[in-house]
């Protein structure tokens, strides 16, 4: 690709401009030991506005996947958008792969910052980081969204056939794509109704921009999501939760969704989005946006808290 006209590059420089207009900037923090956490933060930040982390999935970088929402979100909070380690530019040296190792990472670096208290939203992968985070840093944490994130499952929930791939195997090589067949097998799986042009150009374009740098790491944090998980193990998180997930969700089917709103019981609300699949903020982003602004800003009334202790479907 080298010398060729790059669309997702070009692409990646939108959203750098997008972040940057929001009124964010890019930092590189080192939190010791070989970890470096790049993150989007405010570049001024306002002492009267609470504060937001939003905390991205398995995939591009943070600014692929949080664009539609930072610019609303800003005028409200003070945001802060990390990429977790191995993805944009932050890397570790460490070996711990686990979700609770990125969300001490990244409580690190909040409090580099000066964040001592922040509501998190995550997506996907970035919903077992946001939850650990609540669970072991309850102080800090003041509400929790989780977007299609499956972090009730259990090891054996693939043995006795949940998920559309049979392996952990299968799993990292759609999620983790290497050539243009797989990326088509990506977006079957993530997306209610698929995007039907795809030219192997652009994909081979992305791929070499987004999937090809520290796969290695990123198929180990795949690997620990998976080992060992048993819903008897999760913690019960005590802060105010909002479950978001797509009615056609392939990749964390919306069975998930019913056992993690029952484990957390009336501290949680399902909000089912139809005709949406596990790409919720690339499909739905609107859908998306409002159910967060709903939960995160707009003050709930007695009658709306009665409302929301139940599962709902939105259009």
């Amino acid at each position: 690709m080298a010398g060729c006209f790059s669309f997702t590059a070009t692409r990646d420089r939108c959203y750098r401009y997008s972040f940057s207009s929001a009124g964010l900037k890019s930092t590189t923090t080192d939190l010791g030991g070989g970890t470096i956490m790049h993150c989007w933060v405010p570049k001024t930040p306002k002492h009267s506005k609470p504060s937001l982390l939003l905390i991205h999935g398995i995939g591009a970088n943070a600014m692929w996947q949080w664009n539609h929402f930072v610019s609303p979100f800003t005028h409200r909070f003070n945001v802060y958008v990390p990429d977790l380690l191995f993805f944009g530019d932050s890397y570790s040296a460490r070996p711990d792969r686990s979700e609770s190792f990125q969300a001490r990472s990244v409580a690190a670096l909040l409090e580099a910052h000066g964040v001592h208290k922040t509501s998190v939203v995550g997506i996907s992968y970035g919903g077992f980081v946001a939850y650990s985070m609540a669970a072991h840093f309850p102080e800090r944490v003041e509400k929790v969204a989780l977007c299609c994130t499956g972090v009730c499952l259990e090891e054996r929930d693939m043995d006795e056939g949940m998920f559309k791939v049979k392996s952990v195997d299968d799993a990292v090589n759609i999620l983790l794509p290497q050539t243009p067949e797989k990326m088509r097998e990506l977006v079957q799986l993530a997306f209610a109704k698929p995007i039907k042009l795809m030219p192997t150009c652009f994909l081979t374009d992305f791929i070499h921009v987004m999937c090809t740098e520290n796969r290695q790491e990123r198929k180990e944090l795949i690997e620990a999501l998976h080992k060992d998980r048993k819903l008897a193990n999760l913690p019960k998180i005590t802060q105010p939760t909002l479950l978001i997930w797509g009615e056609q969700d392939r990749v964390f089917p919306l069975e998930l969704a019913h056992r993690l709103k029952r484990h957390l019981g009336e501290k949680a609300q399902l909000v089912v989005i139809k005709n949406a699949g596990h790409a919720l903020n690339i499909e739905k982003p609107k859908e998306m946006y409002l159910n967060l602004k709903s939960f995160l800003i707009d003050p709930i009334t007695p009658s709306m808290q009665e409302n929301h202790s139940n599962s709902r479907k939105v259009d």
